[in-house]
Order: structure tokens, then C-alpha cells, then sequence
């Protein structure tokens, strides 16, 4: 009762811009009563469509979550054509939302990204599957990739591939015009050395992304990664009527998805020819465990277009969110010298003596400086800005009832830069995760989503990134392009550098 009258006075009185909000109490009575969605405070749709088209706003929607919650507060209504979307930037309104989901939540399908596969009849994967086909994938793919213990079961497999991104960097940095030891577009680099270790997690296989000469079907690959989530943004952002009139965009985006299955198609059939030459013959109990995702899937009797679309929604997934985040974590932590140096000393500590050999998962996942950056970073820059839901039934946030089939935006951008939240909610502080100060509402920062929605590949991004920053900071002193400009983020579906973070990587 104590917590409860706690967040009673923090919900109703903290937020000094809507007294009315009430969070998850209005349905307890000790707020106002619920009103409906036509009570909800908001832009007019002119004034909202100049933001999205007129002043730059598709590539600033993180910052349009914040500019909104300042002026309506935590809670408001946009409409764009017939859809009307309600905003929540309150974490205690998204946990109350989050905890009245049914069994089967739903969120905002991307739906340009399905009707590709409608016209193309192409299977649906994880990214973009409903309903009982969603369930039916999530339940295939969760003991795969969710379990700590299988996650750390692949950090055999992506040792290899941190190694050879060390390799790469130390090349990269000698072709490089300019200052000593630069290495330019860090992201680029660091999208190859996802797309291999994604493939090598899902296919066993590599694909040559961290050679001196990265293959042509594979920096295709990497463009159309790159390029889908652009004309993704775009897409959305057009009635459907529009794409006869402008057709650029969605021609682009079913470009880029047929390169991006095309490149998934060749490998998932090697793999199965692989299989089958491995299999031949022998009762199923008599065959060894696959190294790979896509072994299970072809155990498990999917289909042969389930695979595919899971095989290639899965390598996308795998690449934008760990190139992003491992960029940004260099670039604050190149910025910020000294807890640089507190994190390599704690790498160093954990080593032991041999400063070239790697940490098993269970000893990175000890050291809690290196989990707090990259929480943190995770905190400031979240992958995806925006997350949403269409509640299966009426309702309550807040004040209000949220009708069903309501499209509601999460505002994490705009939660996970709360002042009340995060004091100093701009400066990059690890410390705020190591019991620095009152902890945040836990529904604050959600990087990886919550629930029976959240990302399939949480645990293994967490590796991937745990054992790439141990080994770089290895082996280099990261420091930042000398005179270079602070670097801002931009929404491109996903939140990404709004132009390329170059940074000196020096031998220790």
C-alpha cells in the first residue's frame, strides 16, 4: 500500500505539465475518472503532417517523441489519415499497458515489409508473422536463442569472428587517410562484423564480410540492410493510394527484400544440401547436434519458405542492432577517457595474465562496469526509438480508455531520456547503473521490449557486444576524430549516427 500511495503522488504530482494523468491509478479511483480517446490532447493533423514532411521530422521522430511529451504530456493523440495513434512517455503508463496484453500481443505490423511478402508469396518470419503463426515461430525459436545457456553456446563460434574484426580494424586504420591510426564509418565496419556473426550463429557458415576483399553478394547484402530502412520510414509514412503516384519508395524496399532473400536463399540451400549429405542413411538419433540455428529449423520440419523468411528477417535483425550499438558505445566511451580506462582495467583484471585470450560468457557477463556501458548505451541511443501495440480489448491508461484496435505508440526515446528518470539524462554515466543514485522505474528503459514481444535475439546482441568491446579494448585505445563535431542520432526505422563516426584506434 506504502508503494502504491508512493506512485500515486509520483504519477499525479511529478509531472507538473498533466495532473489529470492519473497512470495506472485512474482505474483504482484515486485519480479523475477515465475519459475517452476524443479527450486526449494533441497536434491537428496539418500541424502533425508539417512536422513529419515540412521540417525535416521522419529523420527526427526520437526528437518529435520529446518535443510531444513537453508540450501535451505523457500521453497524446496524432492522427494521420484514419489512423489515430495514442503516445504513452510515461514508464508507468507503458508498464500498465504493457501488462494488460493478451496472450497473443500485436504490434504495429510493418506492414509494408508484409505486403512485400504477400505480392512476393514469400513466408512471413519472426519479424513480421501474427497472431498463431508468431506464437507457433517464437515457441520454435525461444529455447534456441532465449536460454542463457544456449545463447553462451555460440561464444565458441563468435570468438573466432571477434578476432578477425580486431584484424580488420588494424587494416582499415592503415588505408586511411588522415590523422594516425583512423579508422572511418566505424558503423560500416561493424555492420560487416554483424552480418558474420549473425550468419555464423545461423548458418555455420562464413561469409567473408571481414576479409580485405568482402565478397559482391555480400556487400549487396549490406547496402539492401541499409537501404530497406529508409524506404521502410518512407513507406509507412505513405497512404497506399500514394505509391501508384510516387512509386520510388515501395520499388525500393521490394528491391532491397528480394536482394536480401536472394542472398538467404543460397546459403539456407547449402546448408540443406549440407544436412542432407550429413543425415543420409542414419536414424535421427544417431545424427550430432547441428552448430547452427537453421540445422534445428530443418530438424524441427519447418517448411522450406518458413526458414527462409525466418533465416532472412533474422540475419537482418542481426546486423543493424549490433553495428549501431557497438558504434555508439566507442564513440562515448572514446569521449569519455576515463571510464575507458576503468573498463579496460576491469577486461584486464578478469584476464588475468594472458591479455590475448577470451573470456568465457560466464566470466563476461561477471563484470558489471561492462554490463553497465553497455546498458547505458543502450539507454541513450535504444535501436528502435518507438515501439507499439493494438490492444485486443478496451483499456485503461491512465485516464483513459483506450478503445481496442487502437494503435499505441511506446515513446522509449523519449522514457529513457527522462530527467525524473535519469538525472543529467544527455551525459553518458555507466555509474547510474551501478547503484549511482535512486534506480529508475523499470520500465524506463527498454531496449530489448518486455514480454511475450521482447527481442528473441536480446541475449545473444548482449554477447556479441560484450565480447567485441572486451577484445577492442584489448588491443586498442579508442580515441575520438580529432576536431570532429559531436555526432547526433537520426531515425531511420531504427535509430542510427546521423553521419559517420570516424575514431582513432590505438595499439596499447
Amino acid at each position: 500500500m506504502t508503494q502504491t500511495l508512493k506512485l500515486t503522488y509520483r504519477v499525479c504530482h511529478r509531472v507538473r505539465w498533466a495532473p489529470e494523468l492519473g497512470a495506472s491509478l485512474g482505474s483504482r479511483g484515486v485519480c479523475s475518472a477515465p475519459r475517452s480517446l476524443g479527450d486526449i490532447p494533441g497536434p491537428s493533423t496539418p500541424g502533425f503532417l508539417a512536422e513529419l514532411f515540412c521540417k525535416g521530422g521522419l529523420s527526427r521522430l526520437h526528437e518529435l517523441q520529446l518535443q510531444g511529451a513537453a508540450r501535451f504530456g505523457p500521453v497524446w493523440l496524432a492522427s494521420f489519415g484514419t489512423v489515430r495513434t495514442v503516445y504513452l512517455a510515461a514508464p508507468a503508463l507503458i508498464e500498465q499497458l504493457l501488462r494488460q496484453e493478451g496472450p497473443l500481443p500485436e504490434r504495429c505490423s510493418f506492414s509494408p515489409w508484409t505486403e512485400h511478402r504477400r505480392q512476393r508469396q514469400r513466408a512471413c518470419g519472426l519479424l513480421t508473422a501474427e497472431g498463431e503463426e508468431w506464437q507457433r515461430l517464437r515457441s520454435l525459436l525461444a529455447p534456441l536463442l532465449l536460454r542463457p545457456q544456449a545463447a553462451a553456446g555460440y561464444a565458441g563460434t563468435l570468438d573466432s569472428v571477434v578476432r578477425d574484426l580486431v584484424r580488420r580494424l588494424r587494416r582499415q586504420r592503415e588505408q586511411a587517410a588522415g590523422p594516425p591510426a583512423l579508422v572511418r564509418d566505424v558503423a560500416g565496419e561493424f555492420y560487416k562484423f554483424g552480418l558474420e556473426s549473425i550468419a555464423a550463429v545461423l548458418l555455420g557458415s562464413r561469409l567473408g564480410c571481414l576479409e580485405a576483399e568482402v565478397p559482391p553478394d555480400t556487400e549487396t547484402f549490406i547496402r539492401a540492410v541499409g537501404s530497406v530502412f529508409v524506404s521502410t520510414l518512407l513507406t509507412m509514412a505513405m497512404p497506399n493510394w500514394l505509391h501508384r503516384l510516387v512509386p520510388g519508395p515501395w520499388g525500393r524496399l521490394c528491391r532491397d527484400w528480394d536482394q536480401m532473400f536472394a542472398f538467404a536463399q543460397q546459403h539456407v540451400e547449402r546448408r540443406e544440401a549440407e544436412v542432407a549429405m550429413r543425415t543420409h542413411g542414419k536414424p535421427e538419433g544417431d545424427v550430432a547436434p547441428g552448430v547452427h540455428l537453421t540445422y534445428f529449423l530443418f530438424r524441427e520440419k519447418l517448411s522450406a519458405p518458413s526458414i527462409l523468411g525466418n533465416v532472412t528477417e533474422l540475419l537482418l535483425a542481426g546486423v543493424d542492432t549490433v553495428s549501431n550499438t557497438l558504434s555508439w558505445a566507442l564513440y562515448e566511451l572514446s569521449r569519455h577517457p576515463d571510464i575507458q580506462m576503468a573498463l579496460h582495467s576491469e577486461i584486464t583484471a578478469a584476464l588475468g595474465p594472458s591479455s590475448c585470450a577470451h573470456l568465457p560468457a560466464t566470466a563476461l557477463s561477471q563484470l558489471p562496469l561492462l554490463k553497465a556501458v553497455v546498458k547505458e548505451v543502450l539507454r541513450l541511443y535504444p535501436v528502435v526509438p518507438g515501439n507499439s501495440r493494438v490492444p485486443d480489448k478496451d483499456i485503461h491508461v491512465g485516464d483513459y480508455i483506450i478503445p481496442k484496435s487502437t494503435l499505441v505508440t511506446l515513446c522509449h526515446y523519449a522514457t529513457s531520456r527522462d530527467p525524473a528518470q535519469f538525472p543529467e539524462p544527455n551525459s553518458f554515466r555507466p555509474a547510474r547503473w551501478l547503484g549511482e543514485g535512486p534506480a529508475p522505474h523499470p520500465f524506463a528503459s527498454l531496449p530489448f521490449g518486455f514480454g511475450k514481444r521482447s527481442c528473441m535475439g536480446k541475449r545473444l546482441a548482449e554477447l556479441q557486444l560484450q565480447m567485441a568491446l572486451a577484445q577492442i579494448l584489448t588491443h586498442f585505445e579508442v580515441r575520438p576524430e580529432p576536431g570532429a563535431a559531436p555526432i547526433r542520432p537520426m531515425t531511420r526505422t531504427v535509430l542510427v549516427p546521423e553521419r559517420s563516426i570516424n575514431l582513432q584506434f590505438v595499439d596499447r
